[in-house]
């Protein structure tokens, strides 16, 4: 795996503390900010996850890294009567927590911070897990999984909703272009933290996608391990069973 990649290179913080510091700062705009970056794609992915998911019909889900619960929102349109949406960060949790209420959805979805890596849950918790966005953040990956693997029901079903790189021209040389250039820039113009910009697309582009991804997954003890690049590869959807 590539090496790590943080977003503040000169603090003396450890990744995780970096990552809950970061999106604390760009909480405020981040749902607005996200849609221009991704040009509203985002929207349609996550509506695939959904359609994955429901298709299970699980009756408890846990969405990690929930952010300011975009996915969690929309997996209540499911069966399931349990939503969790977990995270690292308070500042995405406030944001996340006014639009749970505001959709009248705070009966069944609970917003509470936590570390993917010591999730607060017993083994064998959740029908379904989500991330969407949040793996390549995870200060040690392995560990991460690990604990999703140990809280999730035997037959449930994980799905993870990652960026990608395009491997076919021209849409490589195009998404290298776009993530290079155009994504810092917008970090630039519209947020108070372009470090945090800069860090996401960097570790978009480093992050290991595909087959090799797949076979972290194997390694951590998954199985039924699939993956389904999205427009053009620049996302790719996984999915797997315990």
């Amino acid at each position: 795996m590539a090496d790590q990649i943080n977003p503040y290179k000169e603090s003396n913080l450890g990744k995780k503390q970096q990552v809950e510091q970061m999106f604390d700062t760009i909480s405020g705009n981040y749902d607005n900010l996200n849609r221009m970056i991704s040009l509203g794609t985002d929207q349609g992915w996550r509506r695939n996850v959904l359609k994955m998911v429901s298709a299970t019909n699980p009756k408890s889900i846990l969405d990690i890294a929930t952010g300011t619960g975009d996915l969690a929102i929309l997996l209540s349109k499911s069966n399931a009567n349990r939503i969790v949406g977990l995270d690292l960060s308070a500042g995405m949790l406030e944001v996340g927590k006014v639009k749970v209420k505001a959709l009248g959805l705070s009966e069944k979805i609970e917003m509470i911070q936590g570390d993917s890596e010591n999730l607060p849950f017993q083994d064998n918790t959740f029908d379904a897990i989500t991330v969407a966005f949040g793996v390549r953040n995870f200060e040690n990956l392995e560990k991460g999984l690990s604990e999703i693997l140990r809280v999730l029901k035997p037959n449930g079903i994980f799905v993870i909703l990652e960026t990608s790189v395009p491997t076919k021209f021209p849409f490589k040389q195009g998404y290298n272009f776009y993530m290079k250039t155009f994504m810092p820039l917008m970090g630039k113009m519209f947020s108070k933290d372009q470090k945090a910009y800069e860090y996401l697309s960097e570790s978009a582009k480093n992050f290991p996608y595909g087959e090799v991804l797949n076979g972290i997954l194997r390694k951590v003890g998954f199985k039924n391990v699939k993956h389904d690049p999205q427009t053009m590869g620049v996302a790719t959807i996984y999915s797997a069973s315990k």
